[in-house]
């Protein structure tokens, strides 16, 4: 069982996409697992031939359980890999009872309907008849959306059940409170003139297709990426006593939910993606967010996490760290505000950045450092389009 989340103790096995016997390669999707904040296509990390499902459906086991036997190419039937053993608790079998309602399958609801696991939940909760819904998605596959949309046409739904949001509201609430508990915040904030690159913006968009263009995040997310491979000590996790650097930056983004809560998945390799690679990356991401369509090594290995609420008119913002991660960004609104500048006072474009890190990995000189590098990026928008073999402007 992965940890998809620093709030995650547990999760729920939906239902497998695999059977015993059928070989599989890294980055399939072999499972759902339902967690408290929705559920989440499990990728396998490795290939080979799948020797022995061990948790069936409707089964909740701790994160770290094993879910499965894997055999490796080349290795015999019915020889465990070295070092992979069943759970020391045996997982019990499952009960005749029928599974949970929060991953109960709608009678109606075929094998072959395709459709996202958080939408079936819906489905459930809501009594839709999956028979009667049209997907609006051109891949085919039924969304929230679609099940809300048809609940609303066949008539006035009934107020979808609190019990799951307060079931995520208090994972995050521990976790959180965990977070302040156990790591050593520190927080620095600046002040950075964002005019160039948010000029270069607008010129830039005037040469797309709506569909085309950027938002503003977009540049401020490819600067957090570079300054985090210049300044790199804030890009890994804490664990075992120590720091760990990432081997790459993958930046988790901090996403509301449709109906309420906060994911942060991540757009992977961040610092070696163009623009309109990372503006792909991002629409896609909220797309499946709100769809209920993430996959787990989007929730899994984020390095870092980037929340901006600046859409939101909140001009400063301090975030809470997601363990073992070492820190979180927060963006603010950008504002316009008069600044001196040889000797006149002039209109630019403020951005207040900040950065809540953890003591134990760093300290608040390279955080300066950090944020310092940040706001040379954000002035100086050519250097967004260059890659970690590239050499940044110092």
């Amino acid at each position: 069982m992965p940890s998809l989340g620093a709030d995650m103790e547990a999760g729920t096995l939906v239902e497998w996409q695999i059977q015993p016997g059928q070989e599989v390669k890294r980055g399939h999707v072999v499972a759902v697992v339902e967690t408290q904040k929705g559920a989440v296509d499990v990728e396998i990390w490795d290939d080979g031939t799948v020797e022995q499902l061990i948790v069936q459906p409707g089964q909740k086991v701790p994160v770290g359980a094993v879910l499965a036997l894997l055999r490796a190419p080349g290795e015999a039937p019915g020889a465990a890999a070295p070092g992979v053993t069943a759970p020391a608790t045996p997982v019990p079998a499952p009960a005749p009872a029928p599974i949970p309602a929060a991953v109960a399958v709608p009678p109606t609801a075929a094998p072959r309907v395709k459709i996202s696991p958080s939408a079936r939940r819906l489905a459930a909760e809501l009594g839709v008849d999956l028979a009667t819904v049209q997907p609006a998605a051109a891949d085919g596959i039924i969304t929230r959306e679609d099940i809300e949309r048809a609940a609303q046409a066949r008539k006035p739904a009934a107020p979808q059940p609190a019990d799951w949001h307060a079931r995520m509201r208090t994972a995050i609430a521990a976790a959180m409170s965990k977070s302040k508990r156990e790591i050593p915040h520190y927080y620095l904030a600046t002040e950075i003139d964002v005019t160039p690159v948010m000029t270069w913006l607008a010129q830039e968009n005037l040469k797309r297709g709506v569909s085309e263009r950027l938002l503003a995040v977009v540049p401020m997310m490819k600067a957090v990426a570079l300054a985090l491979h210049a300044v790199p000590g804030f890009n890994g996790f804490w664990v075992d006593g120590g720091f760990k650097p990432g081997a790459a930056v993958h930046l988790g983004m901090a996403i509301a939910m449709r109906g309420g809560g906060l994911v942060a998945p991540a757009i992977h390799d961040a610092d070696s993606k163009n623009l309109d690679q990372l503006m792909a990356d991002l629409r896609d991401l909220i797309n499946r967010v709100r769809g209920g369509r993430l996959k787990s090594s989007e929730m899994s290995d984020p390095t870092v996490t980037l929340t901006s609420l600046g859409e939101q008119g909140v001009e400063t913002v301090y975030g809470v760290i997601y363990p073992p991660q070492v820190a979180i960004i927060g963006l603010g609104k950008i504002t316009e505000r008069p600044q001196a500048e040889q000797g006149q006072i002039v209109a630019r474009k403020m951005l207040t950045a900040t950065l809540a890190a953890d003591h134990r990995a760093s300290d608040g000189h390279s955080g300066a450092l950090f944020l310092a590098a940040l706001g040379r990026l954000l002035q100086q928008p050519e250097q967004l389009s260059k890659t970690t073999d590239q050499k940044l402007s110092q």
